[in-house]
């Protein structure tokens, strides 16, 4: 009784044929070896078609991204971006005009860290379109007349330099000329130390011109975004008649590693970051990103009346 099973499991199985074994060890064998499709038929995943949140780890295209004003859909994170998203984000219709885009630095020092100051910034214009670190243009947000003057983090990390204060300079006698307000956006991590003490000059230079955009009674807004440090914080950054920030933009003067290092004390949670500069009085505001047209709008109105 017991071989009759032993027959039937073996039928049912197979067990019993004379190739069973080789059969099953061969079934998933490759029969052409190695990838057959051709190069030119090969298709490859454009570069920059997805991005990943540095925060939440979100994954999704840049196409989504760039419709969300680079503001993860998941976390609220708002992405670096440089001028040119800015100005699409906030001119009417992505119309605008660029003021001074001819001016351009240079080694008056001859100065030289790792490679010589004038070999950076050819290197930097070769790889670019930025000229400098700021860009100036003019146009409309909901309706008004402004003037933005935008600083690329790109372009050796925003740094403040002769020709950034010779920009907002000729912007703030522009804004007075044709009576508009300004907005600066800020992103940078402070003077240039290429260009020395003309960096330096640059704080009073601006921070003259904005008293004589004071007296004309026409608005400055500042815009301080992740990272904003260094001179430009502790000068024009903070002179606005409305100081704003982004959602979770760093700012601050040294940054909380140098700090924490200095006083040997932890730093409270959020430090340095624009939540935390609200709560303490620095900032007057934090806009959104999705929301920064329109409160503009609403303020410029407000100025107005």
């Amino acid at each position: 009784m017991a071989k009759k099973e032993e027959d039937i499991e073996k039928n049912l199985t197979g067990d019993d044929l004379p190739q069973a074994d080789a059969l099953r060890s061969s079934w998933f064998k490759r029969v052409q070896k190695g990838i057959l499709t051709s190069t030119s038929e090969k298709k490859e995943i454009q570069e920059g078609l997805w991005t990943k949140c540095p925060e939440c780890k979100h994954t999704g295209t840049s196409t989504e991204l760039a419709e969300n004003k680079y503001v993860c859909p998941n976390c609220n994170y708002h992405h670096r971006i440089g001028s040119a998203e800015y100005y699409d984000i906030l001119f009417d219709g992505d119309e605008y005009t660029e003021l001074f885009d001819n001016i351009r630095s240079k080694d008056y020092l001859g100065f030289t860290d790792l490679k010589p100051y004038q070999k950076r910034l050819e290197d930097i214009w070769k790889k670019t379109d930025l000229h400098d670190s700021i860009r100036v243009a003019v146009g409309k947000i909901e309706g008004h007349g402004t003037v933005i003057c935008c600083m690329d983090f790109d372009f050796i990390g925003g740094s403040l330099g002769s020709v950034m204060g010779e920009k907002i300079a000729r912007a703030a006698d522009y804004c007075i000329e044709h009576k508009l307000p300004m907005i600066l956006i800020c992103k940078s991590g402070g003077a240039r130390m290429m260009e020395s003490a003309f960096s330096l000059m640059q704080l009073a230079k601006i921070s003259g011109k904005l008293s004589q955009l004071s007296d004309a009674k026409l608005p400055y807004i500042t815009l301080l975004t992740d990272p904003t440090f260094g001179g430009v914080t502790a000068s024009f950054g903070m002179l606005g008649d409305l100081n704003i920030g982004e959602p979770g933009a760093l700012i601050g003067f040294a940054g909380p590693r140098v700090i924490k290092e200095t006083i040997k004390k932890d730093l409270p949670e959020g430090f340095q970051r624009s939540e935390f500069l609200l709560e303490h009085g620095f900032l007057d505001l934090i806009i959104d990103r999705k929301e920064m047209k329109q409160k503009f709008g609403v303020l410029f109105t407000l100025f107005k009346n």
